[in-house]
């Protein structure tokens, strides 16, 4: 069904419909579109367009609707609607009926759509942050089980000074730690809320949009509709930082293969991400790497695309911008799929140390540091230089290292080198004098090391902190508690009650940033409830969860609650943390009164558990 066809008298040619339908690269945005409805759904209710009933009807069947997709996402690419708009529409007609049709006042798809956008590359943004940290993981630690092995280091290719293979790696994790903070950045900008900008002038319904965006987990709303529904700089930016980072990339993939390649013999990659040839039966390529150079070109090349489309595009919005998706969609899926990639190259690398201490020994490495010796000795730099360079023209006539010369040799050259000489020609020597901050001297090279893996570990989300809220947490709280609430995972909580439950609050934390949050309700019956649990977009599956979890169980134990008592759809989880089944009928009957607010009272299919603090204390008591 067509959202637009009452205008035209005769249907579009399918040529055309099937050159103007994006269903096939936009069905990805399903999820995002689905919750986008039902924020939109309350705001609709917030201005009487649609009644409370009415509400939870829709929020009910987009829930389910959401669940369908989760599970075969798939599904929706059968269909012949247009965009994922109208097959979201299409299908929540199908279950509601014309109550379906009201869904849409006030909603233009040109907000949609960058409403849907926003919400999936806020989420992307988060998981390549975390992929970003695995590949910078990788390096540090390679870093510092190799800070004593020495490396020859290149300019235009050709052997120039010593460094450890420490510094080269960590001269990477720079490049990548850069990308981190551009694509931190990025999400931190992109986080406000285009919904209730209408096509172009904004909604005609007296709707706060700022409670909406909350409702959305953003952190504003926009504040002005035409960019709202036209803006695009967040594709763009971040198509730009993946296409900086798979430069960075780019260049790792071709330092690695020209050391793994049999002239340089300096490392052997594992069996796991190389391949062999069809013919050459001793051939081991480096695939990967080859591949993560390749896509390099790809990634640039869709923001490139993307840069021409937003040229001297007009406002407001135009059907030029429903090409922004496909090069986002596959830009980040590359870049993502090459950072992991790079990751993986580092496990099970071996490194021929041998050979290249052999390799830093040759091309006479060491030349800089003669001429510093000579400049010590009172000779001028440039005539130093100069010296040096005729020592090595010698040295190559006779086909010895600088080193080898003797002393006789190297007087002729001039006058003033002495027996001291030597002990400045050492490797050892050249690696221990480039002491300044920065450099490839073994102390520096440490601290380098011991530096990255601490900011490493300020932002590991592995450690998840979990504090008791605070009253200036109310707007990441009230933003989470919607969002979940909106998706009917938990039940709605207005901001008087989270100021007036503010104590039974905890939340887990990151930089600062707020990044999920549960409470503990306790009943007179010596029970307790963990409510209103939930994590930000983009951080599911790090810990977070679990965390506030265990922290609201010791709690409770610390206060001498006997039981601890959860309605879920997601009993899997908590029965991880040591929850198990229990009859809905054993749960105080305040529990069933909040069971009035739910949308889903009338189907719903909640799993009560719990966890009895009382055993747990008997058993490990007997076990000590």
């Amino acid at each position: 069904m067509a959202l637009w066809g009452g205008r035209f008298s005769q249907a579009a040619d399918t040529r055309f419909k099937q050159f103007n339908d994006s269903l096939r690269i936009d069905y990805r945005l399903a999820e995002q579109d689905i919750v986008g409805s039902i924020a939109w759904s309350k705001a609709l209710l917030s201005v009487n367009v649609i009644n409370e009933l009415e509400q939870q009807q829709l929020e009910l069947a987009l829930n389910e609707l959401k669940l369908e997709v989760m599970e075969d996402p798939e599904q929706i690419l059968l269909s012949d609607a247009e965009d994922i708009h109208s097959w979201v529409e299409t299908q929540l007609i199908g279950k509601v009926g014309d109550l379906g049709k009201k869904l849409h006042t006030g909603r233009s798809r040109n907000d949609q759509v960058a409403t849907d956008l926003k919400l999936w590359c806020r989420q992307q943004g988060h998981q390549l942050l975390r992929t970003l940290d695995l590949l910078l993981n990788q390096l540090v630690n390679v870093a510092s089980e190799h800070q004593a092995t020495v490396l020859p280091g290149y300019t235009h290719l050709q052997r120039a000074q010593p460094v450890t293979f420490a510094h080269w790696c960590l001269a990477y994790v720079e490049m990548i730690e850069r990308d981190y903070s551009r694509l931190e950045d990025a999400v931190n900008r992109l986080d406000t809320c285009p919904l209730g900008s209408g096509a172009l002038a904004g909604t005609a319904y007296p709707m706060d949009r700022e409670k909406l965006a909350r409702n959305l987990g953003f952190q504003r709303a926009t504040r002005n509709s035409l960019d709202s529904v036209s803006d695009r700089d967040h594709v763009m930016e971040l198509m730009s930082i993946a296409s900086i980072s798979m430069v960075h990339l780019s260049r790792l993939a071709e330092d690695m293969i020209f050391y793994n390649s049999g002239e340089s013999n300096f490392i052997e990659l594992a069996d796991t991400v190389t391949s062999g040839s069809s013919l050459m039966p001793q051939k081991k390529n480096p695939d990967a790497l080859e591949l993560i150079r390749g896509k390099c070109g790809r990634v640039y090349g869709a923001l490139a695309g993307m840069m021409m489309t937003v040229k001297a595009l007009p406002l407001a919005y135009n059907k030029d911008m429903q090409e922004d998706k496909e090069g986002l969609f596959d830009a980040l899926d590359s870049w993502s799929d090459c950072i992991e990639m790079a990751a993986l190259c580092f496990e099970g690398i071996k490194i021929n140390g041998e050979r290249t201490l052999e390799a830093a020994k040759q091309g006479y490495a060491n030349s800089t540091e003669l001429a510093d010796y000579l400049v010590a000795k009172g000779i001028p730099f440039r005539e130093a230089h100069h010296i040096v360079g005729v020592a090595v023209v010698g040295a190559i006539e006779k086909g010895c290292a600088l080193e080898e010369l003797s002393i006789a040799e190297l007087k002729a050259f001039s006058d003033v080198i002495e027996e001291d000489v030597y002990q400045i020609l050492t490797i050892e020597s050249c690696l221990a004098k480039r002491c300044a901050l920065g450099g490839v001297a073994p102390e520096q090279v440490a601290y380098a090391v011991e530096q990255a893996g601490k900011r490493l570990e300020e932002r590991d989300s592995t450690g998840v902190k979990v504090r008791p809220a605070r009253l200036t947490d109310l707007d990441a709280l009230e933003g989470m508690v919607a969002y979940w609430a909106g998706l009917g995972e938990n039940l709605p909580r207005n901001r008087n009650e989270l100021v007036r439950d503010i104590g039974s609050f905890a939340v887990s934390e990151h930089h600062g940033e707020v990044t999920g949050c549960a409470s503990l309700y306790v009943y007179d019956s010596g029970l307790a409830e963990i409510r209103s649990l939930g994590v930000e977009a983009g951080w599911q599956s790090q810990g977070q969860g679990k965390a506030i979890v265990q922290h609201l169980v010791e709690k409770a134990r610390e206060m001498a609650i006997k039981k601890v008592f959860v309605l879920t759809r997601v009993p899997e989880f908590f029965m991880k943390q040591d929850f198990i089944p229990t009859s809905r009928s054993l749960l105080p009957e305040k529990v069933l009164k909040d069971c009035d607010q739910c949308p889903r009272q009338h189907a719903c299919d909640e799993v009560a558990l719990e966890v009895n603090l009382q055993e747990q204390v008997i058993i490990k008591t007997c076990v000590a």
